[in-house]
């Protein structure tokens, strides 16, 4: 139980005024009955509980003093203490709130991503539904084999060695022609999809309706295959080969692993089977071919031009042994001219020398005929 300083005061003040009523009825009871051993004793007894009570008061004041003291500096460490707890409070509480907004920023563009995520998802989901209903059409599909064909032709050829749409002799219609030299001949390319008997080999859910499936799978390969050899291979119109271009890898996978009977088929044929990369080996091949029967073709004037440009380079020789003719004899007629000049300084020195010697020296130099020697 803590003793606060108005507790303190109000017992040492009760104290006080008990200690006081025992000596004022002390005295009165001794006033009253005279002189009195006993008494005498009391008032003594009552004498040294008023010393014991002054000093209880003061020491109950020290007290008082202590406990204020020890008060205020409690409270100053509790306001200390406070301050603190609340600036840890007060940083803790910006920290959140910075991390919040960090986080709420964050979260922000992680739904802004997601939501552009779905769109492109719906986006993509609609085309997916709009491929199988592509797909599942036979003219459409058809369609989408031909555009992929054309996208592969027209990338890596060049416009002169191709056409689409190209009907034949036969009346029959090439989805597309190589345009080749002899030989081997403009190449014919049919564009084949047989997506729902791959399919039903695929979705079989036992042995015996994948046998079937794959019975139908192969009629309808080997019937794609008779019709391009009978449409699309015409002598003296088209090599002795055509191409059968299926617009699936896993479709090519299937029948060059599984169905090597009708592969084998194709060969005897010449209907060579090709997908999509195949089929882009095949394109690079056939634009190398071009390149050199380009090449093969421009030899005649390669080689002409080359003749000419010997020729022109004899021409050049020639010139230059007559240019290294007149620079030889610009050499010589320049040394010519050093030995004259030479021979001037020399002249003009002996000139000095007549001049400005003595007239002794002088008419040594003079022969007697009286005239200067020539020159050599």
């Amino acid at each position: 139980m803590n003793l606060t300083p108005e507790l303190l005061t109000a017992a040492a003040l009760a104290l006080v005024l008990g200690v006081a009523l025992v000596v004022v009825l002390l005295t009165r009871w001794g006033s009253d009955t005279g002189s009195n051993p006993r008494f005498d004793q009391l008032a003594d007894s009552a004498d040294r509980l008023a010393t014991a009570q002054a000093e209880l008061a003061g020491r109950l004041s020290q007290m008082g003093e202590s406990q204020v003291a020890a008060q205020a500096q409690i409270n100053q460490m509790l306001e200390a203490r406070l301050d603190v707890v609340s600036k840890r409070l007060g940083d803790g509480l910006v920290q959140h709130a910075e991390k919040t907004g960090q986080t709420m920023t964050a979260l922000h563009e992680r739904l802004v991503l997601i939501d552009a995520a779905q769109k492109n998802i719906a986006e993509l989901s609609r085309q997916v539904v709009g491929l199988q209903d592509i797909l599942s059409n036979k003219q459409a599909r058809g369609a989408f084999g031909e555009v992929q064909l054309n996208d592969l032709v027209s990338s890596i050829l060049p416009p002169s060695a191709y056409a689409f749409q190209v009907t034949m002799s036969n009346r029959s219609r090439a989805d597309c022609l190589l345009r080749l030299p002899n030989p081997p001949g403009n190449i014919a390319i049919d564009a084949k999809f047989p997506l729902e008997s791959y399919q039903a080999l695929r979705n079989a859910a036992d042995d015996a309706t994948r046998a079937q499936a794959a019975r139908a799978f192969g009629i309808d390969v080997t019937k794609h295959i008779r019709d391009i050899a009978e449409k699309y291979i015409v002598p003296g119109e088209t090599a002795d080969s055509a191409l059968m271009f299926l617009p699936s890898e896993a479709v090519y996978a299937e029948l060059h692993a599984n169905f090597r009977g009708v592969v084998e088929d194709s060969f005897r044929r010449r209907v060579w089977i090709v997908s999509p990369t195949t089929l882009m080996a095949t394109l690079n091949t056939v634009r190398a071919v071009l390149k050199d029967v380009h090449l093969r073709e421009q030899a005649g004037v390669l080689q002409a031009e080359i003749v000419k440009l010997l020729d022109d380079v004899g021409r050049l020789d020639t010139r230059v042994q007559g240019l290294q003719r007149h620079f030889d004899q610009a050499n010589e007629d320049i040394r010519q001219i050093r030995i004259s000049t030479e021979k001037v300084a020399r002249r003009g020195g002996r000139i000095d020398e007549l001049q400005f010697g003595d007239d002794t020296h002088a008419e040594a130099l003079i022969p007697p005929s009286g005239k200067l020697p020539a020159s050599s």
